[in-house]
């Protein structure tokens, strides 16, 4: 590598961090709250102070150069190192923690996650929390970028060699379809069959993850619509436009729809998923594993609890971990 001019800086570390993980400049200075141009800035000046080129920007994704692929190591390990020394100065009782970023899974956003902050924030009195709600996809791949420090949302994956996994809920995918659409004693999956399947998006882990599963089980369901949105989906279900395949959590943010739309296992090979709280190794101590803790009983009276009492055949699959 040829010699640089400069200082090396935390921003420029961060900045390039962020720009390979997000793939754009633009996402990055999302991702950290700053702005494309003074993202650019920090890539400029960590690249004259290394002597050498680390992202192609010509390309979209952004992509790595071969010095890239080589620093990027080092810097998560500097970052790590920088963000251990921050916490064990700022927060040697993490009590006093002065801030969270925290991402959360849209499907708690409207129960679950205010009454875990609330009971946060009684016991840490002078933490400023930073909330950021979305899909799993994109908050996992906040934390891995550093701009969130702790996540709970569907594993994508497996848990990497950087992060501590806390596994708090199992939940099975079930089929929603029209109340009354499906007759007793007829094969369920040949009458769904006959009915539109409305597709949860593609574009996010999830749909990728249920589409996946219909091509294990070698069926190729109609479709015309692929939406992102669980209301709008149970709308449409309630309304007779065809039925769906999603979760117990998806289900129970449309309460509005509940008499309209009925909910059975799916008529085929099951399919579930684990939300996990995940954060960075050794970098909030234990902090971690006292909010997952804090985290089960909350899902078991909002969540769990509820949806067996109501679907009973749902005890065992869906269920706190």
């Amino acid at each position: 590598m040829a010699q640089g001019g400069g200082r090396i800086t935390l921003q420029g570390i961060e900045a390039f961090v962020a720009t390979a993980a997000q793939g754009s400049v633009s996402a990055a200075a999302r991702s950290l709250g700053s702005s494309p141009s003074a993202i650019s800035q920090q890539l400029s000046g960590l690249e004259a102070a290394l002597g050498a080129p680390l992202l192609d920007r010509t390309t979209r994704p952004v992509s790595l150069t071969p010095a890239g692929q080589i620093f990027r190591r080092r810097a998560h390990l500097i970052l790590a190192e920088a963000q251990a020394a921050r916490e064990e100065v700022a927060a040697r009782d993490l009590t006093a923690l002065t801030d969270l970023r925290l991402g959360m899974i849209e499907d708690f956003d409207a129960d679950v996650t205010p009454r875990l902050l609330s009971g946060m924030a009684d016991e840490m009195r002078t933490c400023h929390f930073l909330l950021e709600t979305g899909a799993s996809h994109h908050l996992n791949a906040q934390l891995e970028a550093r701009a969130l420090d702790m996540v709970v949302a569907a594993e994508t994956g497996p848990t990497p060699d950087w992060a501590e996994a806390h596994p708090v809920l199992r939940e099975p995918f079930v089929a929603a379809v029209p109340k009354g659409a499906l007759t007793q004693g007829c094969d369920p999956l040949t009458q769904l069959k006959a009915l539109p399947l409305i597709q949860y998006t593609q574009r996010h882990f999830m749909g990728r993850q249920i589409a996946a599963h219909l091509a294990r089980q070698n069926l190729t369901l109609a479709h015309r619509f692929e939406l992102d949105s669980y209301h709008a989906i149970l709308a449409m279900v309630a309304g007779g436009a065809g039925w769906t395949i999603m979760t117990p959590l998806g289900y129970l943010r449309g309460p509005r729809f509940h008499d309209q739309v009925e909910i059975i296992p799916l008529p085929f090979a099951p399919l579930s998923r684990t939300i996990t709280l995940t954060a960075r190794k050794g970098v909030l101590q234990d902090m971690p594993f006292r909010v997952a803790t804090r985290l089960r009983p909350l899902i078991e009276d909002i969540v769990v609890a509820p949806a067996t009492a109501r679907m009973p055949w749902l005890a065992g699959g869906l269920a706190v971990l």
